[in-house]
């Protein structure tokens, strides 16, 4: 019974949870994914590095953004297990969109890689201990794809020449994931959004919020935590298959989105993109808008 007594309390884990687990190195077979931001740090330093109280994320030109990695989406800061950490390279959560070659640019950007939220975990029995997990979305799975793309095409097709607001919303399919007894502390971590300003003269539905929607996305989770050292070597080229950089074969646009899409957005928008100086240059140099932020201009009251 002492023994009982001094147990510390048990952490929020995934080991217990009855979801989708590894059985391949096929990523089709990959949704979406949750596993320990520590673990991902250990088995893909590459995508990410914790160095002092900064995660580093590979930026353009550096060795280890050529062969791919994430796109981290967060409002700068991250609370690591407790640890207050700061980003030095993320897209930011919510963008301002005011041209028609900024949203393809943003559109493209977003599916070109794995997406990788934060999200906190604590148990109700214990709220003192909480776990910081990766939250991965692959935007190559054609269910998820077609979720994403589907969702800005019809919003598009809804309000042409007026101004608009969409949301992407991840909550409800990782609360979904873990057991009764542990809690999701910071849920509107794991949506991401744009704003669309159009130049119309009148936009009433704007003005009136009638505008904004939201699509919250869903899917099988993957289970990618484990303590066993020859699942770990089979999750780490899971991931490194994963986050492989995507070769484009032609210029942005003059293809379609993916395979999943019925048309491209040139359908839509009348707008010409100059041809790209390499096909496997990495996107994030090149956004013309402000979504891209380095360590230095992360808000000072967050810290």
């Amino acid at each position: 019974m002492a023994a009982a007594t001094c147990a510390p309390p048990a952490r929020p884990s995934l080991t217990s949870i009855s979801s989708g687990e590894l059985r391949s190195l096929w990523t089709c077979d990959c949704e979406l994914a949750l596993l320990p931001v520590a673990q991902l740090l250990r088995l893909l330093p590459g995508a990410l590095q914790l160095r002092g109280d900064q995660l580093t994320v590979p930026g353009p030109g550096e060795p280890a953004a050529t062969s791919g990695g994430f796109n981290v989406f967060s409002d700068g800061v991250v609370r690591l297990d407790g640890q207050l950490c700061r980003l030095n390279r993320y897209i930011k959560r919510y963008v301002e969109l005011t041209n028609y070659c900024d949203y393809k640019d943003y559109r493209e950007t977003i599916l070109s890689k794995p997406m990788l939220f934060f999200v906190n975990v604590q148990t109700r029995k214990d709220t003192s201990k909480e776990r910081t997990y990766a939250f991965l979305v692959n935007t190559r799975h054609p269910k998820v794809r077609r979720q994403i793309e589907q969702g800005m095409d019809m919003v598009i097709s809804s309000v042409i020449g007026e101004s608009y607001r969409l949301q992407f919303d991840f909550q409800e399919a990782v609360k979904n994931f873990f057991p009764p007894g542990n809690e999701v502390v910071n849920g509107e971590n794991l949506s991401f959004s744009y704003e669309f300003k159009a130049d119309a003269l009148f936009d009433f539905f704007y003005w009136f919020g009638l505008s904004n929607s939201t699509v919250k996305v869903n899917g099988k989770v993957l289970n990618l935590s484990s303590t066993r050292p020859e699942k770990k070597e089979t999750i780490k080229l899971f991931l490194e298959k994963m986050s492989e950089q995507l070769i484009r074969r032609s210029s942005f646009s003059d293809r379609k989105f993916s395979v999943t899409s019925r048309g491209s957005v040139d359908d839509v928008f009348n707008c010409s993109l100059s041809p790209r100086s390499s096909l496997t240059e990495p996107l994030l140099a090149e956004l013309p808008f402000p979504s891209v932020l380095e360590s230095e201009e992360t808000p000072k009251q967050f810290l």
